[in-house]
């Protein structure tokens, strides 16, 4: 949710912090090869009856949260012991139909496709940051635009472009739509439209916790959901930045290579059954971001239960928007990911975005207890009684 394109006054309007999120963070890096469990696990998809339709069943567990390789980023340190009740899990991301069905039975208006309000955007820029002109504070959202030739990738503002009246419905803008394309993740969707369609659907956003165990498919430490291998036999497993077949970041010039989301489940699910947990979109989840949770939660005596996250957002590596500016957890990384920026795809990476933000390749999925799962069935079995 934004405000209009003006280099002075919106270069602020760039949502820097968001921009990170989705870019990540520079540099390379090898994969690990830690041990995988003995014993696969066994997926479980719901049928309608012993389980919602369209949901995997994630059991109870304790896991090692986190990375310690060398390589991985400080905000992924240390690793440590959390343990998570079972919960169904979306076996892919909200698409575009399934949103749609939302916003047509609720007349629900996303943040891109509202005006945005000083008060929103001011905690996300520098103290003394002067308010824009109210002409310039028009609906729209952050876009990937790419570049014609290779440049520094220390300036994401080159490759981020904000456009007026790019929202769900128009991804990349007003000449843009989504035709043909029901199957894809819905993006530009903010952190508050996420809540909003699980409240409407009955479900939740996952918590962090609950989104890494989920994404490991039963694997203990693997790099990836699928294991330690990026493309085990040649074969693609997830849809990113591929640098073998595609330019060189942030390169678009040949029209030939789709930068793009693909239709959900384009690629093998991971051991719960679960697809696109690597890749494709940047995914919500509930839990405030802090650069030190990992370090906060590994001083705790016992492995805690169900961790909710902290209580607000804290961010001292991100110079460009004050520590404390409000930030959701993001997970997974996107087609924007490459081995050589972002590699967020690993099952540890994590960022935070602006809760008000939409952007081109952020998207989500819900969760559901087995607590919701029956007041699903109640309402169901109300309604056949009548």
């Amino acid at each position: 949710m934004w405000g209009g394109q003006v280099k002075q006054q919106l270069k602020i309007g760039l949502t820097v912090a968001a921009i990170l999120v989705a870019a990540g963070a520079l540099g390379a890096y090898v994969a690990q090869t830690p041990a995988s469990d003995s014993s696969a696990p066994i997926a479980k998809l719901g049928d309608g009856k012993s389980g919602p339709v369209g949901m995997a069943w994630i059991p109870d567990a304790e896991f090692l949260m986190g990375n310690e390789h060398k390589l991985s980023q400080p905000n992924e340190r240390p690793a440590h012991e959390v343990r998570v009740s079972g919960f169904w899990m979306d076996v892919h991301d909200v698409t575009n139909s399934e949103f749609r069905r939302f916003v047509e039975a609720t007349g629900y208006v996303t943040t891109a496709e509202q005006k945005p309000r000083w008060e929103d955007l001011k905690p996300q820029l520098p103290p003394g940051t002067p308010r824009p002109d109210d002409s310039l504070l028009v609906p729209g959202a952050m876009v990937f635009v790419g570049s014609e030739s290779e440049i520094s990738l220390r300036d994401y503002t080159r490759w981020w472009q904000f456009v007026p009246g790019a929202s769900w419905r128009h991804p990349q803008g007003p000449g843009s739509d989504i035709e043909g394309k029901d199957d894809h993740p819905v993006v530009q969707v903010s952190y508050e439209d996420a809540q909003a369609y699980a409240k409407w659907a009955g479900k939740r956003l996952p918590t962090e916790a609950e989104w890494e165990f989920a994404a490991r498919g039963g694997l203990n430490q693997a790099t990836y959901s699928w294991g330690n291998d990026l493309s085990p036999q040649g074969k693609p497993m997830a849809n990113i930045w591929d640098t073998q077949q595609q330019q060189p970041f942030p390169v678009v010039k040949d029209e030939k290579i789709q930068v793009g989301t693909t239709p959900v489940g384009s690629f093998p699910a991971n051991g719960y059954g679960l697809y696109d947990m690597a890749g494709n979109v940047w995914q919500w989840t509930a839990d405030w971001y802090r650069s030190d949770a990992f370090a906060i939660q590994a001083q705790y005596r016992q492995p805690p239960l169900d961790p909710a996250g902290p209580a607000s957002s804290f961010d001292p590596d991100d110079g460009n928007v004050p520590a404390s500016a409000p930030k959701r957890v993001t997970r997974g990384g996107s087609f924007l990911c490459s081995d050589t920026y972002c590699i967020s795809y690993r099952a540890s990476a994590r960022r935070g975005a602006d809760p008000l933000n939409g952007m081109s390749h952020l998207g989500f999925r819900t969760v559901m207890t087995p607590e919701q799962w029956k007041v699903v069935q109640a309402r169901k079995g109300s309604v056949a009684s009548r």
